[in-house]
């Protein structure tokens, strides 16, 4: 488990069933924001997982309603944005988190903003409880990714879309992002864990080692194409920061907030 936040309550959570390590974002009254300690322990988490001989599988999910919304806005707005790039050495650009040698299952239970999309692209696959949003904010907040979205979103889902959605800034719900590719199931919201763990299951039981090469050699399979588009959107993403003023963010996170809650509602 992670550290606890002010109200004693941890903001992750871990949990094992057999050999499937669920790891649960906690903070739902912020609809499971990225806060530096968040981002800290989320990182440490996933180490521990991949460190771990007893686990061959990873779910990542969020605790109700939100899987993330992206980054504390809060904390943006007062740090100048640093929290998205909390210093840890063995964190490759364009990345959220070291990457596993295990399969990551994102298992999305609700909105998935901006960075909280991040999340989910830098998963393996993902699986979507017919309440699953997603949604690209960075241009309604005035902030750039640098988790790789730019690189991982127009190959899940084609060029087109992925600009749709970045430039808009509007929801693609359940539905839709099965339909563009982004999720590979959409199923009823209390199935969403049975499902992951039902895949994760049928993943545990076959070779770990012929697993993990083949996940290995799929990425080795795109890095040609994937590592240019990752070091072209941190350079751009730096640039960006150099001028950035954190007072815009506060400035406009009542709107961006409001702006997400009236189009989630909607839809």
């Amino acid at each position: 488990m992670s550290d606890p936040d002010a109200s004693g309550r941890q903001i992750l959570l871990t949990e094992q069933r057999g050999r499937v390590r669920i790891v649960t974002l906690n903070r739902p009254e912020s609809r499971n924001a990225l806060t530096s300690s968040l981002i800290t322990d989320l990182r440490a988490a996933l180490d521990a997982a991949d460190g771990d001989d007893g686990v061959d599988v990873v779910i990542l999910t969020g605790a109700d309603p939100a899987f993330c919304a992206g980054l504390d806005l809060r904390e943006l707005g007062a740090t100048g944005g640093n929290a998205e790039r909390v210093a840890d050495d063995g964190v490759p650009i364009g990345h959220p988190w070291r990457p596993l040698s295990k399969p990551v299952i994102g298992a999305v239970n609700g909105a998935a903003i901006t960075g909280g999309l991040e999340l989910a692209l830098a998963c393996d696959f993902l699986i979507a409880s017919e309440r699953a949003r997603f949604a690209d904010t960075h241009a309604r907040v005035g902030v750039l990714p640098g988790w790789g979205l730019t690189a991982r979103l127009p190959a899940a889902v084609g060029r087109g879309v992925a600009r749709r959605m970045s430039l808009s800034g509007d929801f693609v719900d359940a539905e839709q992002a099965l339909r563009v590719g982004l999720v590979t199931q959409v199923v009823p919201h209390e199935q969403l864990l049975p499902t992951a763990l039902e895949v994760a299951i049928t993943v545990v039981g076959n070779d770990q080692s012929g697993v993990r090469t083949l996940l290995e050699s799929y990425r080795r399979a795109e890095d040609h194409l994937v590592d240019p588009a990752l070091a072209v959107e941190d350079a751009t993403a730096r640039a960006w920061m150099a001028g950035f003023e954190p007072a815009t963010v506060a400035a406009r996170r009542a709107d961006v907030i409001g702006r997400g809650r009236e189009q989630n509602d909607r839809s």
